[in-house]
């Protein structure tokens, strides 16, 4: 009796079984009277062969047979011989003498070659119009694999913790939390919308107070933001976790611990950059922006930046000083082997340091022989270069770029140019994962849209440190807020907070940045109702797992940790979405397109259409 395996299953234990096989033609080769066939299915591959003596029908079959083809055969499993093993399989000892086969699919020329070994990866677009070829790929499928195995692993991680996994709604209310909403309108209540939740922070806000102690959730995400290489348009997931009576170190070693086993499990790669205790490293945001540029630092590589505004306050170069007596900075940065750099590369840093609102990009190259070259060292004076050199310790070899400015743009041109010297001498090690937590975040900010305007910097829920007294006393700017991110290779992973549970405390938070009571109470008064019942001190975060798996796996763009992805315009190319519905769906939302609108639609049609054509 024949008995139904996979691909991947026979061994040399094997020999003389009579088995059945199904999946897809891989590879084909007639070698004169015998033909071979790579079978494929998920699990693996085993090589057939059809032989006129065994079965000539069967063998006339075979020789018609093309790539992609489905097909079910059946026959007897015998070892290879010494000088045809395929070491490289692990079904590469044995072969299936096929006695009878059937074809069940048939399959036109591909739009592509999906053989790693034969070609090179096609272009995206293509990939992803015909996706469903695409994930035949072995590659793709081993990071949907990985993925599931994650997912299950962190499920299983968390319910040894006590966390309990509840279903936030996807079908919520619009609000204002950073990005823009994909909103969705309501046929039952015409006129009003419903949004995808961009986070199911106010739900997980509410279960803390509905008395759930601890609470995850692998959540589906939606936020209308353009996509880049780590963020996926439209919708992503993330781990999402909240505790109730806790304190920011509870959620970190929790958080931390499991990151350190997923980082293990799920990566070839090795842990750096680890404190003396073997834990992440803990950044303020201020130090973080001051050594690194950025509030999400590379731990990968050193190039830190330090700040010299007492070096060169006094100093005979203008520019320099002028800054220091308007309240600005100055900051340098040290690369080592930095003075390797071209003209060209000099110039390419400049133009990243004004694109990032520098004036400019000054900078000191130290030669191999311990010799300076700069157009700015007779203004600074030998005796404030060698300050500097000693400062930042500097090495023949070095250059040294410097910011002068206020604070924020200093930081911003300077982290920048760190970033982009570390690509130019290949410091960000692939194989090396520096994970650290960014903490103490700013509560306020300057509003990115309405100059002069305070808003929130980061996660408008949080717990400002010192509560309300810090609301009523302190200068804004100045508060700092129960919020930490969890960074990883220079990559935000997750954001995270205590959040302020006290009506009174929201309401102030808020009205400071410029909103009334009424319009919290609009926004969202659900949670000031919910607080006004007996809150619990609560907080959590909610690491991207999609953006953690692609980090974890080394997989250049995000769209490959989905099975079905949007391209970098939004659409998905395979289900040919966004598109027009019909005018009697319209209707019944009470939905009318203006006429410029219908126009954009007729034009960007024609466009694709060309394109298709």
């Amino acid at each position: 009796m024949f008995r139904t395996i996979t691909c991947g299953q026979l061994r040399e234990k094997d020999e003389g079984r009579e088995v059945k096989l199904s999946g897809w033609v891989y590879r084909r080769r007639d070698h004169g009277g015998l033909i071979f066939i790579d079978l494929r299915d998920y699990y693996g591959y085993t090589q057939l062969v059809f032989d006129p003596s065994i079965n000539q029908a069967a063998w006339e079959t075979a020789s018609q047979l093309r790539s992609e083809w489905v097909i079910s055969v059946e026959g007897k499993v015998r070892k290879r011989t010494p000088e045809t093993v395929n070491s490289r399989l692990k079904t590469g000892k044995i072969e299936l003498a096929v006695s009878t086969i059937k074809v069940l699919s048939r399959s036109m020329p591909l739009p592509f070659e999906i053989d790693d070994e034969k070609a090179e990866e096609p272009n995206e677009n293509l990939r992803l119009k015909y996706r469903f070829l695409d994930l035949r790929r072995k590659k793709l499928q081993e990071i949907l694999k990985t993925k599931d195995e994650m997912f299950q692993y962190i499920r299983g991680y968390l319910r040894k913790e006590n966390f309990l996994e509840i279903q936030t709604p996807i079908l919520a209310n619009s609000s204002p939390e950073g990005a823009r909403d994909f909103l969705i309108p309501s046929r039952l209540q015409p006129g009003k919308f419903y949004a995808l939740p961009q986070a199911p922070q106010q739900f997980k806000q509410l279960l803390m107070i509905g008395g759930i102690d601890r609470y995850f959730q692998i959540a589906p995400c939606f936020r209308d933001e353009d996509p880049r290489a780590d963020r996926h348009y439209g919708e992503f997931y993330q781990l999402d976790i909240e505790m109730a009576f806790v304190e920011q170190e509870d959620i970190w070693e929790i958080t931390e611990a499991l990151m350190k086993e997923l980082s293990q499990k799920f990566s070839v790669k090795q842990l750096v950059a680890l404190d003396e205790k073997g834990n992440f490293p803990r950044i303020s945001w201020r130090e973080a922006m001051e050594r690194f540029g950025t509030d999400k630092p590379d731990l990968r590589y050193g190039l830190e930046i330090k700040p010299i505004t007492n070096l060169v306050k006094n100093s005979g170069f203008k520019v320099f000083a002028e800054v220091v007596q308007n309240g600005g900075v100055v900051h340098a940065l040290k690369v080592d082997g930095g003075e390797k750099f071209s003209r060209k590369d000099i110039d390419e840093l400049t133009e990243l340091a004004q694109d990032n609102g520098a004036a400019g990009l000054a900078y000191i190259l130290i030669k191999d022989d311990g010799s300076w070259q700069s157009p700015i060292i007779k203004f600074l004076g030998e005796e404030t270069v060698r300050a500097i050199i000693s400062h930042v310790a500097a090495q023949p070899g070095d250059a040294i770029f410097f910011g002068a400015d206020n604070w924020r743009t200093v930081c911003a041109s300077l982290g920048a140019v760190r970033e982009e010297c570390a690509t130019k001498l290949n410091l960000k090690d692939e194989t090396k994962l520096a994970w650290c937590w960014v903490v103490d975040f700013p509560m306020f900010d300057y509003s990115e849209i309405e100059e002069g305007r305070i808003d929130f910097s980061h996660n408008p829920f949080s717990m400002p440190q010192g509560g309300l007294e810090a609301l009523q006393k302190q200068d804004p700017l100045e508060i700092l807020a129960y919020q930490f991110d969890l960074v990883l290779n220079g990559v935000e992973i997750s954001s995270g907070a205590i959040r302020n549970h006290d009506p009174e405390i929201m309401y102030k938070a808020f009205e400071v940045a410029g909103y009334s009571r009424e319009e919290v109470d609009e926004k969202f008064g659900a949670m000031i109702n919910a607080f006004k019942y007996g809150a619990p001190p609560h907080g959590g975060n909610a690491p991207g797992l999609d953006r953690l798996l692609m980090i974890l796996q080394g997989v250049s763009s995000i769209r490959d940790v989905y099975a079905f992805p949007k391209d970098g315009q939004g659409r998905d190319l395979l289900m040919n979405s966004p598109n027009q519905v019909e005018p009697a769906q319209l209707n019944e939302l009470r939905i009318n397109l203006s006429k410029e609108i219908k126009k954009e639609t007729r034009k960007q049609d024609l466009n694709e259409n060309k394109k298709s054509s």
